[in-house]
Parts: structure tokens; sequence; C-alpha cells
């Protein structure tokens, strides 16, 4: 693979009392429990998933 960029995003809030949307998108990142982290692709789609729970998600760091 090229150089695939990536970033780890961390759950810091929970989805109780959330939109439906919302938790899906959660799900669709990786990410159903608090304190859970993931590394995932630096890509347009992941950051608009981001951007939808920037809430209750925070990102920890940016690989390369």
């Amino acid at each position: 693979m090229a150089n695939t960029k990536t970033i780890k995003v961390e759950q810091i809030g929970s989805p109780i009392r959330r939109h439906f949307d919302q938790r899906k998108t959660l799900i669709g990142l990786g990410l159903n429990k608090i304190g859970r982290v993931r590394d995932l692709p630096d890509t347009p789609a992941t950051r608009g998933m981001i951007a939808k729970v920037a809430h209750l998600v925070r990102v920890v760091g940016e690989g390369r």
C-alpha cells in the first residue's frame, strides 16, 4: 500500500439519548464504548463521520 494516512480517534461521550444516526455513525467508526480508540484511514468519508459525532469523539493523533 502507498502512504496511507491514519487518524486515531477516541470515544469520549455516550450514545445514550442521541439520535439513531449518531449511534450508527459511532458503530461505523468502530466505536461503541467510552474510552475505545481506533486507527481509521484519513479519508473525506471518515472526516465527515467524525464531524457528525464531533461532540462524542476526540481525535487523539494523526499518523502517517
